[in-house]
């Protein structure tokens, strides 16, 4: 194909022809009938609700025979009042027990079991689980898939890393005439909040960790992709004692607030915005209580110098800038390139924009999709426009047209400081290009930004890499060469730093995030071994014990 073909002008008619009738939709991808959730889960029992429910929405628009178009319903779920959140912290708190629950003082093993038993029911809803996902936040279905199956191999990363963290620590260590075994207790209880951008798996990569270390859950899931747990709420129910998991459903600013001043939770895990993370933790009123593990705003910068590889830089930005439309934490959403360059990049990137299959989720090799936030193309349209009116222009044809919830993706150049662009994480398809002339002018804007995740560097000159490196990985979590910002492999780390991120997530550090290093100690003489003897060897202790978990 000729790159004209890739650079043809994207109108509204085009977009308005990918939102069809719904007799359309092929069978393997409908749903079989609208969910109405009216029951959720709280102290071991599913409650029944009938009182007010809000009504789910896909952001797949069809077409009626008048011509309009409307918003699929999915189905709706609970609007819980404060009431119903407190009644359900009180089971967490029950149930925890001061430490002394069931939960908290099962062996890990027995632990490990609960988790492999819910796992399994979980996979038994996938069908159904993926199909929501795709429906709820018009996530494609092949990426979808990806999202459970993903998560599925995190809780056994998850039960792997715990397993070898115990054998690690069923040893007793001396030192200094002290006998001592050192091990990992729970926390409490822990408020979890998951993104909609990946419900399910940003959810359970806290909520697992959380669960399977003895601390019990209150969860809420996120305003977009709450219907796709209902189908595992019977799961939790039948997996774990009762009080162990509860969800709370309803508006996040009428029921969390009363939560988090009750002083009763005491690990927030949130992963969303900044701002949200700084009220909910100032509402507590024993701040120093409270441990945190947020993932929060982020805004990476690639850094395309005039020694990079054009072919590959292009390549890298287009996943990292487009990938789930723009909609990751981890996205690329400002781009500097060195001025010699940005023509020949700009024109690269418009070709590459422009093989993007865009459509509805269902449609295979789909990479565009519509947005569910309904907010979303309206305000992207007011950063784009006020960029243009600031002297940029927008770079491919069609760039930022929309239809319903679809939003064409728009490659904005040149991005100046006083845009909106180059300072608030879009978290859609715009893709800001900043030139600059001096590697110190991105490096500043790093220095300067409030966030701190991660960043893509683009050379083939090793000295450069390295004068870039050493004071960027002072700015942010993850320095990447020649490749896309993520957040895999899951057994890395993930954080951040400045307003980005609080606390450490990877398959092994979210364990040690919810959990603290307790110990049992005794001087070291006759009576006090065969005292530790015979704790042992009677096996009344799940704590102290050198139990080895194969």
């Amino acid at each position: 194909m000729e790159v004209e073909e890739y650079t043809q002008q994207i109108t509204q008619q085009d977009l308005q022809k990918i939102f069809v009738c719904e007799d359309l939709v092929p069978t393997e991808y409908a749903l079989a009938q609208e969910i109405h959730q009216r029951e959720y889960l709280s102290n071991g029992q599913m409650l029944a609700w009938d009182g007010a429910s809000h009504n789910v929405f896909s952001p797949v628009a069809f077409q009626q025979e008048d011509g309009s178009y409307t918003r699929k319903l999915i189905g709706s779920y609970p609007i819980c009042t404060e009431a119903e959140a407190l009644i359900a912290l009180d089971a967490a708190v029950a149930a925890y027990d001061n430490g002394r629950g069931q939960w908290p003082t099962m062996s890990v093993d027995q632990r490990i079991k609960c988790v492999e038993l819910f796992t399994q029911k979980m996979i038994g809803q996938k069908d159904l689980v993926v199909k929501l996902i795709m429906w709820e936040i018009g996530k494609s279905f092949a990426d979808s898939v990806k999202e459970f199956d993903r998560t599925v191999e995190y809780i056994y990363a998850t039960i792997d890393a715990l397993k070898n963290l115990d054998r690690q620590s069923s040893k007793f260590e001396i030192e200094q005439g002290i006998v001592a075994q050192i091990r990992r207790s729970p926390l409490g209880v822990v408020l979890c909040m998951g993104p909609f951008n990946y419900p399910l798996n940003e959810t359970f990569t806290t909520l697992i960790p959380a669960l399977i270390m003895g601390n019990t859950i209150l969860f809420k899931p996120p305003k977009h992709g709450t219907l796709l747990f209902y189908p595992l709420l019977n799961a939790f129910k039948e997996s774990f004692p009762a009080g162990v998991v509860n969800t709370i459903y309803g508006r996040g600013h009428a029921i969390v607030p009363a939560l988090m001043q009750s002083g009763k939770v005491n690990v927030l895990t949130l992963i969303g915005s900044s701002k949200v993370a700084d009220e909910l933790k100032k509402l507590h009123p024993k701040v120093n209580r409270l441990r945190a593990i947020l993932g929060l705003d982020a805004k990476n910068a690639a850094i395309i110098t005039e020694n990079a590889d054009l072919k590959q830089s292009v390549e890298e930005t287009v996943l990292g800038a487009l990938s789930f439309n723009g909609q990751r934490c981890t996205a690329l959403k400002i781009i500097f390139v060195h001025r010699s360059k940005v023509d020949a990049f700009l024109e690269g990137l418009t070709e590459a924009v422009g093989k993007l299959k865009y459509g509805m989720p269902w449609e295979k090799g789909v990479n565009l999709t519509p947005l569910p936030e309904p907010h979303k193309p309206a305000y992207l349209k007011a950063c784009i426009d006020e960029a243009v009116a600031l002297g940029a222009s927008v770079v491919n044809p069609g760039g930022g047209t929309s239809f319903e919830s679809f939003v064409y993706p728009a490659i904005v150049y040149p991005v100046t400081p006083e845009m909106k662009l180059y300072r608030e994480e879009q978290f859609g398809p715009v893709i800001p290009v900043v030139p600059f002339d001096d590697l110190e002018e991105p490096i500043q804007y790093l220095i300067e930004s409030e966030h701190g995740q991660q960043v893509s560097i683009f050379s083939q000159d090793h000295e450069e890499i390295s004068t870039l490196i050493d004071p960027l990985v002072n700015q942010v979590s993850r320095v990447n060469i020649n490749c896309q910002c993520q957040r895999g492999p899951d057994v890395f780390p993930f954080t951040g730093r400045k307003d980005s991120a609080e606390g450490t997530l990877s398959v092994v550090d979210a364990l040690r995030s919810f959990s603290i290093r307790s110990l049992v100690a005794t001087k070291l003489n006759e009576n006090n071994k065969q005292l530790l003897n015979q704790i042992v060897s009677d096996g009344n202790s799940n704590f102290l014990s050198t139990k080895f978990i194969f």
